[in-house]
């Protein structure tokens, strides 16, 4: 995708997401001709040009100021995710004009974070890398999520899985609400790196086998993978909360440490314990690393 038509879409849906009350404009009611907020009601809040914001969603405005950028995002009410994405569309358009990316490398797990997954034996935790791939893994991982081991280096992903994998409806509880976090992560890398060929490849594969990914790329999500809470309804021991945690070296922010616990003393920690006891015996093998 390019970054001039990934800031229009951008753009477009944040506008369409607000009404007059929502940024306390008067409405006059009568049918509107438009889903959400006009042009010039947006450029009225950010304080420029109606053609200069017409211009900016249509990507023709090179190298707007970062305090315009900040104004426009307070118009739009985005977040502190979606305005970190509205500044590296931007840039991202400005930089690709002035030199050509350097093709990635393929990612390799650090090494400090394959001894952290060593140590970690009760709490299930994996390395993802960039669009979302799996590096490693560890044992307890595995008898919660899966055996990565026995996949194909590229279905190591979890976007991939979460869409196409014929269990994961069943293990996730609140399957919708993962499964869209998955979408508004990849719109987020896809704002990091809009020239990566494999990160094009995994959307087109996506939308083009999944209807759900299809329609939520186009409301055009964005949110980083933070923390929280996700409900598992396991086969083994049947229903689990637990909190995820990701954690990123600040060098290399492009991998990310992400993992799984229990409140102490709580059904879900009882049902951990078990379900790990039960699958030591096959799970110790699973534990490896692969590059992506």
């Amino acid at each position: 995708m390019s970054t001039a038509i990934g800031l229009s879409e951008f753009l477009r849906t944040r506008r369409s997401r607000l009404r007059p009350e929502d940024v306390a404009l008067p409405d006059f009611g009568g049918r509107r001709r438009v889903t959400g907020l006009r042009r010039e009601e947006i450029a009225q809040l950010a304080g420029v040009s109606v053609d200069y914001y017409t211009r900016m969603e249509q990507g023709r405005v090179a190298n707007p100021s970062p305090a315009v950028l900040d104004a426009l995002a307070r118009a739009l009410r985005l977040d502190e995710d979606e305005t970190r994405h509205l500044h590296r569309l931007t840039r991202t358009g400005a930089t690709a004009r002035q030199a050509p990316r350097r093709e990635a490398q393929p990612q390799r797990v650090r090494p400090m974070l394959q001894r952290l997954l060593d140590e970690l034996v009760d709490v299930p935790a994996v390395v993802m890398g960039r669009r979302m791939d799996v590096l490693a893994w560890n044992a307890a991982a595995c008898a919660l999520l899966g055996d990565y081991a026995a996949l194909e280096r590229a279905e190591r992903n979890i976007a991939r899985i979460t869409f196409l994998g014929p269990a994961s409806r069943e293990l996730f509880a609140d399957w919708t609400s993962c499964a869209r976090e998955n979408v508004a992560y990849l719109r987020l890398e896809a704002g990091r790196y809009p020239d990566d060929p494999q990160l094009a490849g995994l959307i087109g594969e996506l939308s083009m086998k999944s209807a759900d990914f299809r329609r939520w790329w186009a409301e055009h999500p964005i949110q980083d993978k933070t923390s929280g809470t996700k409900n598992f309804h396991h086969p083994t021991v049947g229903a689990l909360q637990l909190t995820y945690e990701t954690l990123r070296a600040a060098d290399d922010p492009d991998q990310a440490l992400i993992t799984y616990a229990a409140e102490p003393g709580s059904p879900s920690h009882d049902a951990m314990r078990v379900l790990l006891a039960w699958t030591a015996p096959t799970a110790t093998d699973a534990r490896l690393s692969t590059g992506a």
